[in-house]
Order: structure tokens, then sequence, then C-alpha cells
């Protein structure tokens, strides 16, 4: 039964609290377990007059600007939602409804490594639903000038990632990897990995009304081919690990695991998003699938 995949969500619920990099406001997120089927949800406990409840789904996505906003009909927001996600991904929660008491998720310390921290410790339970994946059947291009972004098919259940960034910075210069999503590599390879800016921008990200709760505890800042950072960076790659641990958050947007190639260049939340939006416009190019043939088999064999 051991390859048979089933729904997870977590044991109990767990709380964190900080600042949201762009708003600058505090918000108190409480994770809690939800049944099989309900998909990763956000509600926003500050609002009660109209409908708060957000599903994370790429038809409710409203800004892809320097993040990842949701936004339901009733126009209620939550911001900067790709962290958090990308951690669900990462260590396999299906299910989970997050209640919020602000308009975007705390930024912690830039990376997803708080967010998976907490939902490993509140330790993972398997549901008795089996998981559905999206089978890649064709291949999926989006670009965007020299950027590109595919899904491919691939031969087995997890989603591998093949991502290129190149930056003027020295800091940054030309970085690539390759990674498969396989249970305890997102934990261990990319979790970590912190958000990044340049100083020359902050000024004018700040006048637009973002970056405005951004410091050096949870970004990297280049300043030219200088890293600002007291500490320096956590791996000499950072920068494409942080690249990828956006593209998992944002494709877990398509609504259920991946199972096919992620290739990007200069990939971003712009980029990914469009993306998952061709994904969801062409159903002839994926299906659905689960384990259901396998448990059977099994669930055969051991009364056999």
């Amino acid at each position: 039964m051991s390859s048979v995949q089933f729904q997870q969500t977590i044991n109990c619920p767990v709380v964190c609290a900080g600042v949201g990099v762009h708003s600058g406001e505090r918000a108190r997120i409480v994770m809690k377990p939800a049944k099989a089927g309900t998909g990763i949800r956000f509600r926003r406990t500050d609002i009660s007059d109209r409908d708060n409840e957000i599903v994370a789904r790429g038809d409710q996505v409203s800004e892809v600007q320097l993040g990842t906003t949701l936004r339901n009909e009733a126009g209620i927001t939550v911001a900067t939602v790709e962290h958090l996600l990308a951690a669900c991904a990462g260590v396999g929660v299906d299910n989970l409804m997050i209640e919020i008491d602000g308009p975007e998720v705390p930024i912690m310390d830039g990376s997803s490594a708080v967010y998976c921290e907490l939902l490993l410790s509140a330790g993972l339970r398997e549901q008795s639903a089996l998981r559905s994946r999206i089978r890649i059947l064709e291949e999926i291009e989006v670009t965007d000038g020299v950027k590109v972004a595919r899904l491919s098919p691939s031969d087995d259940n997890y989603l591998s990632i093949h991502a290129k960034i190149e930056f003027e910075s020295r800091a940054i210069g030309t970085q690539q990897m390759s990674m498969r999503l396989s249970p305890g590599m997102f934990a261990r390879d990319i979790a970590f990995a912190r958000t990044f800016g340049f100083a020359k921008d902050v000024e004018k990200l700040q006048a637009m009304g973002l970056a405005r709760g951004g410091s050096l505890d949870n970004a990297v800042v280049l300043d030219g081919d200088d890293i600002v950072n007291p500490e320096g960076l956590r791996t000499n790659d950072e920068f494409i690990r942080h690249k990828i641990l956006d593209a998992i958050g944002d494709l877990m947007l398509a609504g259920a695991p991946i199972a096919g190639v992620y290739e990007a260049r200069q990939p971003g939340h712009a980029l990914n998003n469009k993306l998952v939006c061709a994904l969801l416009d062409r159903p002839a190019a994926w299906c659905w699938e689960t384990d259901e043939a396998l448990a059977t088999h099994a669930v055969t064999a051991a009364h056999l």
C-alpha cells in the first residue's frame, strides 16, 4: 500500500503571526485540519459581513505583481500566498483551512521554512480518500518576451522541475537547478531559500504601496553586485532555489499535485499563473488520476 497516495491533512491546529512584506500589516494565522476534498482554503476572520472564504485555485488569482493574491467573488482578498502554498505542496498537505485576520500572509523570514516546520510539527494525517493528481498528457507552453514556462508529460507521479535565471548582478549571474518533488525533498533543499530584491527598487516599490514590511530580516537585498545582508546567503544558489519555491507554490493553484515536468526560463508569478491558466483552459492536455486500481489490487491481495 506504500505506493498508493491518499489525501493528507494535519493532526492539529498550528498558529503563527508576523508582518506582510508588502502591506506591512501584522496578521495571525491558524492552520486547521480539513476534511478530504476541501483543498487549501483561506478564511479572513477579520471580515464577517461578506463571504470571507477564498479557495486557493488559479481562477481566484487577482494579482501577480511581486507575489500572488487571491480574490473571491465577494471581493475579499488574501495576498502573498505562495510561500505557504509551497510548504503545503512540498510536505504533501492536500486539505487545510487557513484562518487569517489580515490582508496578507506573514512573510516570516522570506522563505517557506517556518510554514514547513509548523505543518510537520502538527503531524500529517492520512485520510481515507485517494489523492487526485493532474497528469500532464500534452505539452503546454506560455511565453512573455524571453521568459518561457512549460509543462510536459513525465513517467512518474511527481513534479520534476528544471529552472534557469539570468541577472546582470554578479551576485546572481546565471543559475539553474533541476529537482524532483519527491517526499522530503522540499523541506530539505528548497524551503529555506529566501525571497530577494534590489535596494534600488525599494523607494519605487514603496511609492506603489509595496514592500512596506520588507527588511533584511525577511529578504535577501542586493545593491548592484553586493549582498547587503550581513549574514550573506544560505547557499550560493539561494536565488534559483527561491524561484523554484515560488513556482511550487504557484503551481499548487492548479488545484492538485501535478504529475509532469515543469521547465522555465526567468520564471515569476505572472508567468507561472499564465501557465496554470493555460493548463486549466486546455482540459484535453491533462487528466485527473488516482491510484484507485493500485489500491483495489492491494486490498484484493490482502484478502487472498
